[in-house]
């Protein structure tokens, strides 16, 4: 008996990772060289919390591991931020016949500056930690470069 294809959710987290310094993460996709990006990925299950979307993705994609002594569960905001946008079509495949969109729940995530990042080799190539300004202009998705321009505030510090 063949097993039917499983589709991925429409329903997504990205990740903000940064320093107390507003220095941010990004990561490189294996599947794209040169497109960088802040973590992201799809609810598993419809009744997955964001919360654990985030927990899971971080940990899958950086080896950091939110609930450590290092980054508490504390350290994960819900910045609020709701991005509904366009698929790729060259991502269209992983989904449902007919979707075309994803929402996008935007999250950050500070970090120790010299906490270590473990990419997964399957998905990411290289990392790199950028001030965010040069983060936000690395970024090949316009939601995330606006989501890293957005920390200065949502990480309570005045507009730079």
């Amino acid at each position: 008996m063949t097993r039917p294809a499983r589709h991925k959710i429409p329903e997504s987290v990205l990740v903000v990772i940064h320093t107390p310094a507003l220095d941010v993460l990004l990561i490189e996709r294996a599947d794209k060289p040169g497109y960088w990006q802040s973590v992201t990925g799809s609810k598993d299950r419809l009744d997955e919390p964001l919360s654990e979307t985030c927990v899971r993705e971080v940990a899958e994609e950086t080896g950091i591991r939110i609930g450590s002594a290092a980054v508490p569960r504390s350290a994960l905001h819900d910045w609020q931020l709701v991005n509904v946008y366009e698929i790729y079509p060259v991502w269209r495949h992983r989904y449902a016949p007919g979707v075309t969109h994803n929402t996008e729940h935007v999250f950050g995530l500070t970090v120790p500056a010299d906490i270590a990042v473990t990419l997964n080799p399957r998905e990411h190539l290289r990392h790199r930690w950028l001030p965010y300004r040069e983060a936000a202009d690395r970024c090949f998705s316009p939601s995330n470069a606006e989501a890293i321009l957005h920390l200065p505030r949502l990480h309570g510090e005045g507009a730079a």
